[in-house]
Formats: structure tokens, sequence, C-alpha cells
């Protein structure tokens, strides 16, 4: 492919994604004439109108949605292709962009780029921290190469590999646990004051739906948007929370206790694009988050089995009171 159609394919991409010639332009650093010149040209070459320029934005044509489709995934390709030439195998220099849901912060990504980074000191990394719909949209887009999330990614085009099990537990500050911490009935969370991760963490509606399944009745008396503020939280007061047990695991001042029964267990996965190139800095990265995981001696992923959620959660009416943390 010429360097010219290669210039027509971005042109188009820009004024497409502006709905503007104008504000295409001056992304593109170029003047409107010479834009519209351009994309003029690329019409003519393909003998079909692509742009309707009709209206108060620019919008493609149903020819030009169609092309736009094509010429996002050549010049995707293209860059991946470009990486791939300038990939070296011996990793005396490499760029890996991994994304991660935001609970793997608190816990895995630490180590994970510590290990990285004193093996591979050249290569860089660039880290995002994002929902999962945000993630699986980035790996299509190839603006991602790894990511790790939790199971059943809902975008085509995405491959998940199980990882390991993470498991949710209750949380509380150290001093405020039992010595020997036993499992805690769900129905001994009613009306006890807890602090919780905020509605946009995917996390949060784990945690909703168990308590509104063994209708437990908690009173959530903080909410917050960061991790880091929650334990920090927990740590400062009576308040217990629900977190991933690893994090409590990992912490010198919090203490995790099993609820009974137990929250659902999620499939912690890596995510890649079907068939996208895979440089030697993701391939070693891999490899590390593989041998971590077997240094933690983390839970491995489950064997997919149905489980009835049809039945009604056990009786816990004569439980005994565990107030520990009020």
């Amino acid at each position: 492919m010429a360097a010219l159609e290669l210039r027509h394919l971005r042109y188009l991409l820009a004024v497409a994604e502006h709905g503007n010639f104008t504000r295409a332009a001056e992304d593109l650093h170029i003047s409107q004439p010479t834009l519209s010149q351009q994309i003029k040209q690329l019409e003519r070459t393909l003998g079909v109108q692509l742009l309707d320029r009709t209206g108060r934005s620019v919008r493609p044509t149903d020819a030009g949605q169609a092309y736009l489709e094509h010429a996002r995934r050549a010049l995707r390709d293209l860059a991946a292709a470009e990486r791939a030439v300038h990939d070296v195998q011996d990793l005396s220099r490499g760029h890996l962009r991994l994304a991660v849901t935001p609970t793997f912060t608190a816990y895995l990504v630490g180590p994970l780029v510590a290990e990285l980074n004193a093996r591979h000191p050249s290569i860089t990394l660039t880290v995002t921290e994002a929902p999962q719909d945000r993630i699986e949209a980035g790996l299509a887009d190839d603006e991602i190469d790894l990511a790790i999330a939790f199971t059943a990614p809902r975008q085509p085009g995405i491959a998940a590999t199980p990882l390991f099990t993470e498991t949710l537990s209750l949380v509380t500050a150290a001093q405020q646990a039992p010595t020997h911490p036993q499992p805690l009935p769900v129905k001994a969370l009613d009306r006890q004051h807890l602090a919780l991760l905020s509605s946009d963490f995917a996390t949060r509606s784990h945690i909703d739906a168990y308590l509104t399944r063994h209708r437990a009745h908690p009173h959530i008396a903080v909410e917050a948007n960061s991790i880091q503020a929650l334990t920090e939280i927990v740590q400062h007061t009576r308040l217990a929370t629900v977190l991933p047990e690893a994090i409590a695991h990992d912490h010198p001042h919090l203490t995790p206790i099993p609820l009974e029964p137990p929250l659902p267990t999620r499939t912690v996965t890596l995510l890649t694009r079907h068939h996208a190139y895979q440089s030697a800095a993701a391939r070693t990265f891999i490899n590390i988050t593989r041998d971590h995981i077997h240094t933690r001696d983390y839970a491995p992923p489950p064997t997919p089995t149905t489980t009835d959620l049809s039945q009604p959660p056990p009786s816990h009416e004569h439980a005994p009171d565990h107030d520990w943390w009020r």
C-alpha cells in the first residue's frame, strides 16, 4: 500500500471521528482545504461518496461506514506489524501496554511490575486501570497488549486464559479481629456498619448480589471509589469491608474474616486479542505472571460447574452474636 493511500485512510478516520473538517485538519496539523482535497481524491479513486457533507456535521455514508471499518483494521494491523519489526527478542528494549481492573492494583500489579523491571529494566511499561468493558474495547482496538481482568469477556475477538481464583471476604482492622477468626454467618452482618467500594466497581455489584441473595442488610456507612482509601478507613475505624482476601493477607494491619456461606469466587483471567502479535515483552510478562501465581499458591481456576441459584439460602436465625468489630 502506497504512503499516499495510508495518508488517505488517516485523513478519513480523522474526519469521521471529529465530524468536522476544520477540527480534523487542526488535529492533523494540515490546512482544511488540503484535507478536503485529499478526501475528494480518495472518493474519486474508489468511485463512491464516503462522507455526507449536507448536515451540520460530516457523517460517513453507508459506503463510508463500511470502508472505515476496514480502514481501522488495516491501520491497526500495520501498527502491529511495525511493533513486530522493532521487537527485540533479547529484551534490550521494548514496550508493553498493560490494563487491569481496579482491585488488581492493590495486590497484583506491584509485584509483577517489580519483577519485570528487575529482570528487564529496559522494557518500558504503560499500566492502565479501567473497567472491564473499557479494557475489552482497548484490546479490540489494539490500544492494549495484555489485560488482567475477570472471566467471560463480552466482546468478540477477545481471548481469555484463566489464571487463578479470587476469593472475597470480610476484612477488618487487625486489632478488631479475633485471634482465631471463625467463619462469620452472613446474617450477622445485619445492621452492622460497613465501608464498601462504590457502585462503579464491579466488585460492589458482586457484593450486593451476595447480600441480596442471603437477605443480609448491613448499614453502608461509607462508600469509596479508591481501594487505598477504603483500607485506610478500615484501619482507623471499627468499620469492616469486603475485599479480595489477597489484599488483607498482604497488609500488616488488616485481617480477612471468612463469611458463611462464602462469597462467590471469581476467575481471574489474562485477556488478549485473538491472533494479535505477541511481543517478547508480552511473553515475558505472561511468564512472570504465571511464576508469581505459582509462588503465591493462589487457588487454581475452578472447573466449570452449574450452580443452582434457585435454592433459598440457609437459615442462620440461631447464629451466635458476632459483634467483634462494634
